[in-house]
This record gives C-alpha cells, sequence and structure tokens, in this order.
C-alpha cells in the first residue's frame, strides 16, 4: 500500500509557498503522494482559497519523486479541454507523476453562486462527457465528441502527457450509491466516501472495491483509495493491514484546515506514512 497526504487549498492551507515546503517535507519524510483539495469557495463565512493547480504547478518544480494532483477536481464546473490541458502541461512538468482524481463536486455554492447548473443527475452527465473528453484529448489523435451538453469539433491535442495510456483518473462516489462505482469501473482508481461522512471501515473498503471490480471489462489492475487519520506516533500496522487485505492500495492522510492545526498537520508530515502492516 502507497501512503500520500490530501490537503486543502482553504485557510492556513491558502499559501501556495506553505505548500510547497509541506511537498518538500512529505517527499523528505518517505510520502507517496501529495494531493490538494479543488475548491473554488466554501460556504460563508467566507475563507481565503487559493488555485490548486498553480500550486501544483509550483510543487512539481520543487519536488523530483512525489506523485501529485488534485483530490478532488470537480469536472462538471469545468471545461474539459482547459483541465486537459493543465494535466497534460503538470504530468510533463513532473516528469510523468500527476493523478487526476474527479467527483461530481461540493458544496452546491460552487455552482450556484457562480450560476452553473447544480443539478446531481445533470452534473452526473457532465462529469461523463467530460472524462470521455479528457481522455480523448490525450491520446493525440484527431478527436471529435458530441454529448447531450459538450461538443468537441475535429481537434488535436499536443503534447501529450508523459504517463502512457494516460495518467490515471481516480474517481471519487459516495458509498453505496451504486453510479459512482460504475463510472470508477470505467477508470484507473475509486475513492469510496461514506455517505454519512464518517470514515469508510475495512468491510466497507472491500464490499466498494468489489462492486467496482465486478463492473470491469479489462484485466487492468485498479487503485483503491482511502482516507482517513493515524497519529505517526503509535503502531497503527495492524490497522494498516487490514484496509491493505480489504483492497486499498493507497492511504491518503487527511489534514485539518483551519488555522489552528496548520503547525500539527505539519509535523504530522513529517513523521512520515504509518507501517503498512504488508511487510
Amino acid at each position: 500500500m502507497r501512503f500520500g497526504i490530501t490537503t486543502p487549498n482553504i485557510d492556513g492551507f491558502a499559501d501556495p509557498t506553505l505548500l510547497v515546503g509541506l511537498a518538500q517535507d512529505a517527499e523528505d519524510s518517505g510520502w507517496d503522494g501529495f494531493f490538494l483539495w479543488d475548491h473554488m469557495i466554501y460556504r460563508p463565512p467566507w475563507r481565503p482559497i487559493i488555485d490548486p493547480w498553480v500550486a501544483l504547478g509550483a510543487i512539481a518544480a520543487a519536488t523530483s519523486t512525489i506523485r501529485l494532483g488534485t483530490m478532488v477536481t470537480p469536472l462538471p464546473r469545468r471545461r474539459p479541454w482547459k483541465v486537459a490541458r493543465e494535466v497534460a502541461t503538470l504530468d510533463r512538468l513532473s516528469g510523468g507523476r500527476v493523478i487526476l482524481g474527479v467527483g461530481l463536486g461540493a458544496p452546491k455554492d460552487e455552482f450556484e453562486r457562480f450560476g452553473e447548473e447544480s443539478d446531481p443527475q445533470v452534473r452526473a452527465a457532465k462529469l461523463d462527457e467530460s472524462l470521455t473528453i479528457i481522455d480523448g484529448l490525450w491520446t493525440g489523435e484527431p478527436f471529435s465528441f458530441e454529448g447531450s451538453h459538450l461538443r468537441v469539433c475535429e481537434v488535436r491535442f499536443l503534447p501529450t502527457p508523459v504517463q502512457k495510456p494516460r495518467v490515471p483518473i481516480w474517481v471519487a462516489g459516495r458509498w453505496p450509491r451504486p453510479a459512482p462505482f460504475r463510472r470508477a469501473a470505467r477508470w484507473d482508481g475509486v475513492f469510496p466516501i461514506n455517505a454519512d461522512g464518517s470514515d469508510m471501515t475495512p468491510e466497507q473498503v472491500r464490499d466498494a472495491a468489489r462492486f467496482t471490480m465486478s463492473l470491469r471489462t479489462g484485466d487492468q489492475p485498479l487503485d483503491v483509495i482511502v482516507q482517513g487519520k493515524t497519529s505517526g506516533r503509535d503502531n497503527e500496522s495492524g490497522r494498516m493491514a487490514e484496509y491493505a487485505r480489504a483492497g486499498a492500495t493507497w492511504w491518503l492522510e487527511s489534514t485539518t484546515w483551519d488555522r489552528g492545526s496548520l503547525d500539527d498537520s505539519a509535523e504530522r508530515i513529517r513523521l512520515g506514512p504509518p507501517p503498512s502492516g504488508t511487510a
């Protein structure tokens, strides 16, 4: 199992220089990935927020081995061709280290306050169309698309990403709602989140992974991502082993985004990942 850090782009973390330093600390401390939230706003009271893509460009230039990306980008409020270009550029800048996490997006404020469609069914359709477009553009071959919400007249996007056949795409979804996991089965990773907001148990992770795997048509491996918190001081190898046996391939360590806990989050990153318990 691999281990990553997921950090907000909000409030105390709304400082690109700080995020670059945290990513360097994560790389030096043995973490495998560093992922940023992708929020435009986050409910009143309004808080400082930075653009994750600009920050990731700086992180890519300041690191050399750690994987990086967003967890998650709400594609229904983005132009997929712009995202395709951003991710391909970031993949080249980082030497092929990018992972693209995607989802429907939340909260609804991020859509409604800017006149974007907030209906979940429409957002789901736009998410699927956007993924098809991004995947097609990344081939570097002539590509066209006609959907219910999006259209691409024949274009070629060059240069392509470094990674082949594409930058890995991880799809987030609230378990046990089936639709996001049907979507994830078509891509490279599944990120199950409990519908009630609680941490996923190993049993829930196993069920979500099995359901998603049962819908896959190819034999390519599927990443299974779990998010949670560890202390960095206690021996939690047994807990990690339970998630690994349930099918998890990545553990993402959550950081807390209020200013008061920023120092704690930085210290947790420097303590390094928990033992996997799989040796």
